[in-house]
C-alpha cells in the first residue's frame, strides 16, 4: 500500500510540475506577443551613437567633454534626424526638423550641458536632471542660482539629450563618473568657495551616490549642500526582474522586448519612449547607495555627510516616497537636514475620490518621537480652503509651527507629481495657464478628450500634473539652504 502511495504520489508531483512548466510557458508566450504586439520601432530606438560618454572614455577635462557631446550631436543629426521615413515627418515629432516638438527651435538647446558663469561667484552648483530626461528640468531654478551669486553647471548625462536608444546601453556608472568629472570642473572654477548640488529624480540618487563615494575618496571635491527634488532613493523591486525582459528579447532577437514603454516623441526634451535598462540602471543605483549608507553607518561616517534638503511629493507613481524617509532621511544622522513633503488637496469636494491616503505616511512623522531632521508639511490650511500652509516640525521634540504660503491649489487638482516639482507655472513647455510663450509646442495644459484606448499616448501621461504652483516656496528654500537668498 505505501509502496502505491509513493509511486501515485511522485506521478501527481510530475504531472503538476509538467502543468507549472507548461502554464509558465504560455504566460511567457502571451506575455512576449503582447509585448511584440506594440507599434513598430523607429530609427531613433535603434540609432548607435559612439561619441557618448562613457566611464572609460578618453576624456578628463570639462571642455573635452563638451567637445565629445558636439561630435554626439553631429551623428545625432547624421544617424536620426536624416534618417527619419516620410511617414514620421510629422507636425509633433523631435525627430522631424522644424517640427513643434524640434528642440532646436528653443535657443539654446536646452538638450545639452550648460554652463552659467558668474564674475564674482559665492559658490558653484552642479545640476543633475532624472532619468530620460535633459538639462532642460533645472533651467528655471538654475537661472535664479546664476542671479544671485552661483557658478552653474547643468551637465548632460550620458544617454540623454539625443535619442532613447542611448539608454538601451548605458550604465549608472558612467553617469556617476561624468558627475565626477564636472565637479571637478566646477571646483576649478569657483576655487574655496562651497560647491553644492541639486539632483532630480536620477539625479538625486547620483548626487547622494556622489556625497556618499566622497567620504571615502578624498581626492574628490567634497559637497557643501545638496538639495534633492522627487529623488530616485527607492524604486519598485519590479525593476529589477525587468532586465530578464530585456535579455529575452536579446536572445529572442525581438529588440521591442528591451523597451517598457514605446510612444510617440512628442516631447523636445523628455523621451517617450523608455528602455528596460533605464529602470535597472535606477535599480541598480540605488543598491549602490543602500550599501554604501549600511557601510558608512557602521562606521560613524555618515556624520560627514553633507545637509539635505529634499523635496517631495506624498503621491509619486515614479519613485518612492517611504523609501526617502525611511531609506535616507531617518538613515542619516542630525546635521541640518529637511524634508519638505508636498500633501495632496485635502479640500473636501476632492480628497474622498483618491485610490490612497498618504496620510498614514505623513501623520506619525509630525506625531512622532524625535525625528534626525526638520519636517515641513505643504497642505491646506483646513479642509474647507484651496489655500495651503507649510506645517514644519522641527528635529527633536520641539513644536510644530505654522507658515501661511500666500498659494492656494488650482482649480481641479488634486495632487503633484514626479515631474511637477521642478517647473514653475510660467514654463514655457509645460507650464499653466499663465505659461510664458512656447516657441514650440505647449503640454502643461495640453488635455486631449475624446474616448479611452484610441490616443497612443496612454491618458494617464495626458492627466500627469508638470508644474508646480508652489515652486516659489520650493525656488525660496532652495536660495536660502544655499545662502543666496535675496532681499
Amino acid at each position: 500500500m505505501s509502496h502505491f502511495l509513493i509511486k501515485s504520489g511522485r506521478k501527481l508531483f510530475k504531472a503538476l510540475a509538467y502543468g507549472v512548466i507548461g502554464g509558465s510557458l504560455v504566460l511567457i508566450t502571451l506575455f512576449v506577443l503582447h509585448l511584440e504586439n506594440r507599434p513598430d520601432l523607429k530609427v531613433w530606438h535603434a540609432a548607435e551613437l559612439d561619441a557618448e560618454f562613457t566611464e572609460k572614455s578618453v576624456v578628463d577635462t570639462f571642455p573635452a567633454y563638451l567637445a565629445l557631446e558636439q561630435r554626439l550631436f553631429a551623428q545625432l543629426e547624421e544617424r536620426v534626424y536624416a534618417r527619419i521615413q516620410p511617414e514620421d515627418r510629422r507636425l509633433i515629432n523631435r525627430y522631424h526638423s522644424g517640427s513643434l516638438s524640434d528642440p532646436e527651435r528653443w535657443s539654446p538647446n536646452w538638450n545639452r550641458s550648460f554652463e552659467l558663469e558668474h564674475e564674482a561667484p559665492v559658490a558653484g552648483v552642479l545640476m543633475l536632471h532624472g532619468m530620460s530626461d535633459s538639462p532642460y528640468s533645472l533651467r528655471s531654478i538654475s537661472g535664479r542660482l546664476n542671479e544671485t551669486g552661483a557658478w552653474v553647471v547643468g551637465l548632460r548625462l550620458p544617454g540623454h539629450g539625443t535619442a532613447p536608444s542611448g539608454l538601451t546601453d548605458v550604465h549608472w556608472k558612467d553617469m556617476a563618473a561624468a558627475v565626477r568629472l564636472a565637479l571637478h570642473h566646477l571646483h576649478s572654477r569657483v576655487g574655496d568657495r562651497p560647491l553644492h548640488i541639486v539632483g532630480y529624480s536620477n539625479g538625486g540618487a547620483l548626487a547622494v551616490q556622489y556625497a556618499l563615494s566622497a567620504i571615502e575618496d578624498r581626492a574628490l571635491p567634497r559637497i557643501g549642500r545638496i538639495v534633492l527634488i522627487s529623488p530616485a532613493i527607492g524604486v519598485s523591486p519590479m525593476a529589477a526582474l525587468a532586465v530578464w525582459q530585456s535579455r529575452l528579447g536579446h536572445i529572442l532577437g525581438l529588440h521591442k522586448l528591451e523597451w517598457n514603454d514605446i510612444l510617440p516623441e512628442y516631447d523636445p526634451f523628455k523621451y517617450g519612449s523608455f528602455a528596460v535598462n533605464a529602470g535597472d540602471q535606477v535599480h541598480r543605483l540605488t543598491a549602490a547607495i543602500s550599501r554604501q549608507l549600511e557601510q558608512h553607518g557602521r562606521s560613524g561616517k555618515l556624520q560627514e555627510f553633507p545637509p539635505v534638503l529634499a523635496f517631495q511629493s506624498a503621491v509619486d507613481a515614479t519613485v518612492s516616497t517611504p523609501a526617502l524617509i525611511a531609506g535616507l532621511m531617518q538613515r542619516l544622522p542630525e546635521r541640518g537636514h529637511e524634508l519638505v513633503l508636498f500633501d495632496v488637496n485635502r479640500e473636501a469636494e476632492s480628497e474622498h475620490l483618491l485610490s490612497r491616503d498618504p496620510r498614514t505616511d505623513i501623520v506619525p512623522l509630525l506625531q512622532g518621537g524625535n525625528l534626525p531632521f526638520d519636517l515641513s508639511v505643504v497642505t491646506n490650511e483646513n479642509k474647507g480652503s484651496k489655500r495651503v500652509i507649510a506645517r514644519h516640525k522641527p528635529a527633536g521634540d520641539a513644536p510644530i509651527t505654522d507658515e501661511p504660503l500666500h498659494a492656494a491649489w488650482p482649480a481641479g487638482m488634486y495632487s503633484l507629481s514626479h515631474v511637477a516639482l521642478p517647473f514653475p507655472e510660467s514654463d514655457p513647455l509645460y507650464g499653466g495657464r499663465n505659461a510664458g510663450e512656447s516657441p514650440g509646442i505647449e503640454l502643461g495644459d495640453i488635455a486631449f478628450r475624446g474616448e479611452r484606448g484610441a490616443l497612443q499616448i496612454p491618458a494617464a501621461d495626458m492627466l500627469r500634473q508638470r508644474w508646480n504652483p508652489f515652486y516659489p516656496y520650493l525656488e525660496r528654500r532652495v536660495l536660502a539652504f544655499f545662502d543666496l537668498a535675496t532681499e
